[in-house]
Parts: C-alpha cells; structure tokens; sequence
C-alpha cells in the first residue's frame, strides 16, 4: 500500500482535530459526542473504502460489494447531518432538507448501481490499452 502524502495526513490531523474539539465542547452531551464519534468513524471508513475501490481492478468481483459499502457509509453521512440540520429548522425548511437528502441518496443509488455509461467504459478501455483516442 502506497504512503500517504501530507497533504492527505494533514486532512486526517485537522479532522482528528476538530472532531476532539467538538467532542470537549459538547460539556457530556451524550448525543453529540454520538454524533461526532460517529461521523468521524464514519468517514474514517468511507475514504478508506474509497480508497480499496480505488485500487480494485476493475473487472474484480469484490468490486460491487466495495462500491455498496461506499453508498452506504454517504448516505448514513448524508441522513446524519440531514437530520442535525433539520431539527433547527421550520417545518417547510425541514421539508426541503430532507427532500434534497432522499434526492442525494437515491441520485447516488442510481449513479452507482443502475446507470451504465457504455461511452466512458469504452474510452477507459481504449485508454488502459493505449490504442489512443483517434480510433474512437
């Protein structure tokens, strides 16, 4: 596994960071420190997974299970911080909130699983074998 660059390390630091102080500020609250403990594992995992679908070959049976895991762990981020956002909000505004969050998810839902864009799977075909573009 490849080293992670610094720019990368200095992202998990400053995550680290704010997730701890948010933590201490929260005085005990149980249910905030839920919530950013939760997140911030949560994230943890979905760079990570990203990160292994990244690696996959592409033709890889593992593949799919990874790219289920990926939407899985946005949308428990996307319901999460729907639900934060939502619960200071009017009623219509928590409407709107939760509409844009079942769009994401399911936008998500099928941008990952059902859309099947021929086109970009031919040129990355093309490209993985160098034939270039021009016989495209």
């Amino acid at each position: 596994m490849a080293e992670l660059s610094w720019l990368t390390a200095l992202g998990f630091a400053f995550l680290t960071f704010n997730s701890a102080m948010a933590i201490y500020r929260s005085k005990g609250d149980a249910g905030s420190i839920l919530f950013v403990a939760v997140s911030y594992l949560d994230l943890l995992a979905l760079f990570a997974c990203l990160r292994h679908y990244e690696r996959l070959d592409r033709h890889s049976p593992r593949r799919e299970k990874v790219k289920a895991a990926v939407w899985s762990l946005t949308t428990l981020l996307t319901v999460m911080f729907s639900y934060k956002v939502a619960e200071l909000m009017p009623l219509a505004v928590k409407l709107l909130v939760w509409a844009m969050a079942a769009a994401t998810t399911c936008g998500g839902f099928y941008a990952f699983f059902i859309h099947d864009d021929k086109e970009f799977q031919l040129l990355q075909d093309v490209a993985e074998r160098g034939d270039g573009a021009a016989n495209y």
